[in-house]
């Protein structure tokens, strides 16, 4: 097959010596080129410095070294169809060093996707607010796979794209029939090879044996700062080789598209990962070459017109493509067509002989799940006390056992976070003997961070086809924050079970308390954070998430046995943010909100203020302020009746921040302190949420907050600490 190809690369079209539309052209192949190559690759680094000059900013000079490994992926091995962008068993592309994204965005536009026109092309750093060549590709946008900005980001989506495939093709793959024979793609820079998250993605790869990843590491010896040597004297082939991937290594990156097309095509024969060192100049050919100066600003005029005339390009001419150039490439559009076509009429064959498995595809490929899926959940419950955790568990168990959409993780926490079922099988390389590529949970090890951004990747692979969870404590996910936000912002349906998420988690201590992690993600954009505070709003969580299909979630439950409050709580209230569980009479004394793990303390506090002191209180349950945003204002106003006057507090063991929009004072976390290691129950008393210390308060704040209306518009933090 790396023969056939490679025969067909010497038949290409040959570039015509003489005058054409575009001007003189004196081209000839160089360096083992044909003629039609050599062109493409002086024409497009041409354009990357005519399109940075243009507003003298953007990332030239490694879009411009890297050009060869661009035309043989996308002339030679890719299979795609530029045509029909989605379809789904199409090669996936993946530029984890995306600050190069004109290498992406040009050969897009050359190889002839719609959307990306020569005037889109040309749109990159500019002030057109519809702009398709935003600064780093992002996921909305024809031929994007992922959204990639934080270096690091993108090799991990490629783990979690390549894992996509494999398990897709372990379920519905039969023998002459592989409806799944996709190859994932990525591109990574010096900088991508030192971030944390990447070597974590890199290492999980390797053990998982995704010989269907094949990532080219554009190996320019540059980052922003200078030399990769100011900071790093690895042997990255030992390195990845040690980590168990194959390693083929490429001298001449920049102009040896025949050694390119051919270690591609073996890489997609390989039995592990295949890692492609390719050596090339940052800045090729220019008079800022192989410098950091041509990382990530425009080159220069002088610079831009020395290159036109060492190419043979009119100096005074920008954006010039030649014809021949736009032929070489002009094909491809029909040969990804005639792809898709073979493709669907095997599938047209597979359903005729494997029904029951086509129709599971399809309904997956159209993002949907079962229409009873809701009858899995539990409508009744213990009446123990239950740590949200183990709510969790018996809620998602028969969701995850059944419905093959759910691939679910945890980061070294399968005993505390009850993500489990009984029936599960791991995903694991059949090598191995743990498991196989049809199981459905995935060990990441110690790795929150790669974790969440593989979890992106496998949401990525095609809207709805998977719904991946993660796990572990409520803190750990400060650590996998960079990823859960680039989901988020994707708007990738991915669902985060965090555990262990108070003061109550006790003896681990302050480490392990996260009282200031809920307000990061109560702010997070296109995000629903959920805290429910009991089984049933357990439930709620979980069904609000599963049917956010375009927003990331994270359900933050309890390590320590929570009451159950039947009868007050509602599933169905959880999905509207908020709601009333104990409404008044008459006109109210106070409204008290309860939050997750503390929604029992202020439904006990405001039993003590009814009975013991003649309040007539108000209680509402609060475990999602997003979901709250999103409904009608008079809702709003009905819940939390703030406008008539009546003041609001609100209980929870978290730092205060974002409250004040709802609430007039907190009983919450003091400012100065992150936690502390007692256990669960005498934590809480330390900082004041035993009940009589809370009801001391706000009896304090409730007489000072109707003798001083004048002070109402200011929020209080009605906190308290044993030691002070």
């Amino acid at each position: 097959m790396v023969s056939g190809i490679l025969s067909n690369i010497n038949s290409e079209l040959e570039v015509v010596v003489g005058k054409s539309s575009q001007g003189d052209w004196k081209v000839k192949g160089t360096k083992g080129l044909t003629a039609a190559e050599d062109l493409v690759l002086k024409t497009f680094r041409v354009l990357i410095a005519d399109l940075c000059q243009q507003f003298n900013g953007g990332h030239p000079g490694g879009a411009m070294g890297m050009a060869a490994i661009g035309v043989a992926l996308w002339k030679y091995v890719m299979n795609y169809a530029p045509h029909t962008p989605d379809w789904i068993n199409r090669d996936r592309f993946v530029l984890s060093n995306g600050h190069t994204c004109l290498f992406q965005y040009t050969f897009l536009h050359l190889t002839g996707y719609k959307d990306m026109t020569f005037e889109q092309l040309k749109s990159y750093h500019s002030d057109r607010v519809d702009a398709l060549c935003p600064g780093h590709p992002e996921i909305e946008h024809q031929g994007i796979e992922v959204t990639t900005g934080p270096l690091g980001q993108g090799i991990a989506n490629a783990v979690g794209l390549a894992m996509a495939s494999k398990s897709l093709a372990a379920k519905f793959n039969r023998p002459g029939f592989d409806i799944v024979s996709d190859h994932i793609w990525c591109m990574v820079g010096d900088a991508c090879l030192q971030e944390g998250v990447g070597l974590e993605a890199i290492s999980f790869a390797g053990h998982m044996r995704l010989n269907n990843l094949t990532v080219m590491y554009d190996n320019n010896q540059i980052t922003c700062d200078g030399p990769v040597n100011l900071t790093n004297t690895e042997d990255i082939n030992a390195k990845m080789r040690a980590c168990g991937w194959n390693v083929i290594e490429i001298s001449d990156g920049c102009w040896d598209v025949l050694g390119l097309v051919e270690a591609l095509e073996a890489s997609k024969h390989s039995a592990l990962p295949t890692f492609i060192n390719v050596h090339t100049v940052i800045g090729v050919d220019t008079s800022v070459a192989g410098n950091a100066v041509a990382h990530g600003a425009a080159i220069g005029t002088d610079a831009v017109a020395s290159l036109k005339q060492l190419y043979g390009f009119d100096p005074d001419r920008r954006f010039v493509v030649p014809e021949a150039v736009r032929d070489f490439f002009k094909e491809l559009p029909q040969r990804g067509e005639a792809m898709v076509f073979r493709w669907r009429a095997i599938f047209d064959r597979y359903r005729e002989v494997y029904p029951t498995l086509a129709e599971d595809y399809t309904r997956r490929h159209g993002g949907d799940l079962p229409s009873d899926w809701e009858s899995l959940i539990p409508t009744e419950f213990p009446s123990k006390a239950t740590a949200t955790r183990a709510s969790s568990g018996l809620v998602f168990g028969p969701l995850a056992e059944s419905l093959g959409q759910f691939m679910v993780g945890t980061a070294d926490l399968e005993p505390s976070v009850y993500m489990n079922w009984k029936t599960k099988e791991n995903f694991e390389p059949p090598e191995l003997g743990t498991g196989s590529y049809t199981g459905r949970f995935i060990h990441y090890g110690v790795r929150e961070h790669v974790m969440a951004a593989v979890s992106n990747g496998l949401a990525a692979y095609h809207p709805g086809m998977f719904i991946p969870v993660t796990s572990s404590f409520f803190m750990f996910y400060l650590y996998a924050a960079p990823a859960v936000r680039m989901g988020a912002l994707q708007h990738l349906q991915v669902i985060h079970a965090a555990t262990h998420d108070s003061i109550g988690m006790g003896e681990d201590g302050p480490t392990h308390q996260p009282i200031e992690l809920a307000a990061l993600y109560r702010t997070m954009p296109n995000f629903l954070y959920i805290r429910p505070g009991d089984s049933e709003e357990t439930a709620g969580a979980w069904m609000a998430a599963i049917k956010a299909r375009h927003m990331s979630s994270l359900i933050s439950t309890s390590r320590h046995a929570l009451p159950q409050l039947t009868g007050l709580t509602r599933r169905t209230g959880v999905a509207r943010g908020a709601y009333v569980l104990e409404e008044a009479p008459q006109k109210a004394d106070l409204t008290l909100i309860g939050v997750g793990a503390e929604l029992n303390l202020a439904v006990r506090v405001a039993t003590e203020l009814r009975t013991r002191h003649g309040l007539t209180v108000r209680t509402v349950s609060f475990p999602c302020q997003r979901l709250f945003e999103q409904q009608p204002p008079q809702y709003r106003r009905d819940v939390l009746r703030k406008h008539t006057g009546v003041p609001v507090v609100v209980v929870e063991a978290y730092a205060a921040n974002g409250w004040e929009r709802y609430a007039n004072a907190a009983v919450c976390m003091p400012t100065t302190r992150f936690g502390k290691s007692l256990p669960g129950p005498k934590a809480y008393e330390f900082f004041g949420f035993s009940v009589d210390s809370m009801v001391t308060r706000i009896l304090g704040f409730v007489n000072f907050f109707h003798a001083n209306p004048e002070m109402r518009v200011e929020f209080v933090e009605l906190t308290s600490v044993g030691d002070e």
